[in-house]
């Protein structure tokens, strides 16, 4: 059952199925806990009469023993399983969260958040509650950092274009997505992408055959003179001459080896996580352009990427191998860990220098991914037409998509380059600055590959600063006035870039007189439409909604209203053509007790 067309549907489906699996794992592995507590309880007193008089046969130890150890791999695999259900049913239950509009708990990317950033923080990017807080489901730092790159720049329209087909594959892929989500344990280390491929990148000439050979035949001399000690009497000498070898040997490589060594122990244990990554990129038939070269980029004449990665987590595990006490006298016998650093730099130098591709691949694909499931869970939500000449945003239906679809209010804007102002007055709590953040959040939406929240949005590419949170910093020094002319600056100077500028100013200058910030607010809208720039400004003032007159017809004037009910004031949040002509300030200090 696909119930396309309906995410929440799928969902639950998709939840139950893994509740009822988890339950019945849970079930199994309680039986299998019992089985081997009895098991091990029969091998405990066939041990007392295999020790004891009446003696039974050694042999009779080994079907209990056996039975053992089928019972603990087979209990492990089914704890496994279980656990798996169970991040099933939890990635399940964090996307119903997401449709029901309880999202700010998830996954927020405070490590992104940026005051300077010209837009981040106004438009809600980053923290709880936030854009990424509602797309993100990557596994790994990675693809946060690649998500998180895609909302913070703007990409050429070509790029734009094979993202959405992406996406829009993708979105189809629930399966794809779900195994996405799940590989790797529950709780995965993170993956330390930078120190991987710095390692990677490192490599230097594979060890020769010869010294690959040398060791071993090393280790298997040392092996062999200690067997002749033990076995046929020939003395210490010769065992101890193999050894003083074999360091001798040790000591000519240990530079290179210590280098490799060290440098594959930082790279974390997590490296099962991105083979299984890989893997799910490599099994995976895919049309779009942009997919097919992505799993283009894992393809290999020799063994795949995944496979290479297991190989090196397992090298890795062979490595911290040596530091056990009970193993190392073993090891130094047979020159284990010379013996590991040479298979560690033989892989590094045939596979390093591939892994930024790899990990690269990864983090897009989980990209590509967090974006398709916000299309898959909002269907209504169509793709933007990226269009080349510009500036261009012209949206129907427009809302925010932070907020729930059936409490969200939509409103049409266009901007051009015939109109490239819209002053939008209103009274206070009316909707001014959800409508700016709604064309906000809805550009970097677009620009970055996803579906918006509108019946349709023409959009071209366009660098967006906002001047709509702004706070004063005592620990600066500076005041919130000041902050916002600072921003107001970054702003204008950004039209001097390659690409228009698409504006949001909430309330401009409202910190200083009437007389101040009619003149500089005038100012700077008519030096930002001269220089090109589309946008809109908010403003509860009526004096500054003169300006549009000024600037018109590249200018004009909308507004939300309120209205007074049973002495409470209500809102529609519709945005009318014009200037609004009443304010609530008054209504609303009443409604709180205050007498004016």
């Amino acid at each position: 059952m696909t119930h396309a067309g309906d995410p929440r549907a799928a969902y639950e489906t998709k939840l139950a199925a893994h509740r009822a699996l988890a339950a019945e794992r849970a079930r199994v592995q309680s039986w299998l806990a019992h089985a081997r507590l009895a098991v091990f309880f029969v091998g405990v007193v066939l041990a007392f009469f295999v020790f004891a008089p009446p003696r039974l046969p050694l042999a009779t130890l080994v079907p209990p023993a056996l039975a053992f150890l089928t019972l603990v791999v087979w209990h492990d695999r089914v704890i496994r399983a279980r656990r798996r259900a169970e991040r099933g049913a939890a990635w399940f239950e964090a996307g119903l969260a997401r449709l029901d509009g309880r999202f700010a708990e998830l996954s927020a990317g405070e490590r992104f958040r940026d005051p300077e950033h010209l837009y981040a923080e106004d438009l809600d990017l980053f923290g709880a509650g936030s854009l990424f807080a509602l797309l993100c489901r990557a596994r790994t730092p990675s693809g946060e950092e690649t998500l998180a790159r895609w909302l913070l720049s703007q990409a050429s329209p070509g790029e734009i274009r094979a993202r959405q087909a992406a996406v829009a594959e993708l979105r189809d892929l629930l399966d794809l997505r779900e195994r996405l989500a799940l590989v790797g344990e529950e709780v995965a280390p993170r993956l330390h992408a930078r120190e991987l491929v710095a390692w990677g990148a490192a490599a230097g000439e594979a060890p020769r055959t010869r010294e690959r050979a040398a060791a071993l035949g090393l280790s298997i001399l040392s092996g062999a003179t200690l067997a002749a000690w033990i076995f046929f009497g020939s003395g210490p000498f010769p065992w101890l001459a193999a050894l003083l070898v074999q360091g001798v040997f040790a000591w000519w490589r240990r530079a290179r080896l210590r280098d490799c060594l060290a440098g594959v122990e930082r790279v974390g244990r997590d490296l099962d996580l991105l083979a299984e990554l890989l893997a799910c990129l490599e099994a995976q038939r895919f049309s779009s352009e942009r997919l097919v070269a992505l799993r283009r980029l894992v393809e290999t004449r020799d063994r795949p990427p995944s496979w290479q990665i297991a190989r090196l987590r397992l090298l890795r595990d062979l490595a911290d191998a040596r530091r056990n006490q009970l193993f190392a006298p073993v090891g130094a016998i047979f020159a284990f860990t010379t013996q590991v650093a040479l298979a560690l730099e033989a892989w590094r130098a045939r596979c390093g220098p591939a892994l930024a591709t790899w990990i690269d691949g990864v983090a897009e694909l989980e990209a590509l991914a967090s974006l398709a499931a916000q299309a898959f869970e909002h269907p209504a939500d169509p793709f933007p037409e990226i269009v080349e000449a510009g500036p261009r945003f012209e949206a129907e239906g427009l809302g925010h998509p932070l907020l729930l679809e059936e409490r969200c209010v939509r409103n049409d804007v266009a901007l051009s380059d015939e109109l490239r102002l819209l002053v939008v007055s209103g009274s206070n709590m009316s909707g001014k600055s959800t409508f700016l953040r709604s064309v906000g959040v809805n550009a970097m939406l677009a620009l970055a590959g996803g579906s918006v929240r509108a019946r349709r949005l023409q959009i071209s590419p366009l660098a967006v600063g906002a001047s709509i949170r702004l706070h004063d910093s005592l620990l600066e020094g500076t005041s919130r006035f000041y902050a916002e002319i600072t921003r107001l600056k970054q702003i204008v100077s950004a039209t001097g870039g390659g690409l228009p500028v698409l504006f949001l100013l909430d309330e401009i200058l409202h910190g200083t007189n009437s007389h101040d910030r009619r003149i500089g607010a005038e100012a700077v809208l008519r030096g930002l439409v001269e220089r090109g720039a589309v946008g809109l400004v908010t403003t509860h003032d009526l004096a500054l909604a003169r300006i549009a007159e000024e600037l018109a017809p590249h200018a004009a004037n909308v507004h939300f209203e309120d209205h007074l009910e049973d002495g409470r004031v209500s809102f529609d949040y519709r945005l009318r053509p014009g200037v609004v002509t009443k304010s609530n300030a008054l209504d609303l200090m009443r409604a709180v007790g205050l007498e004016v």
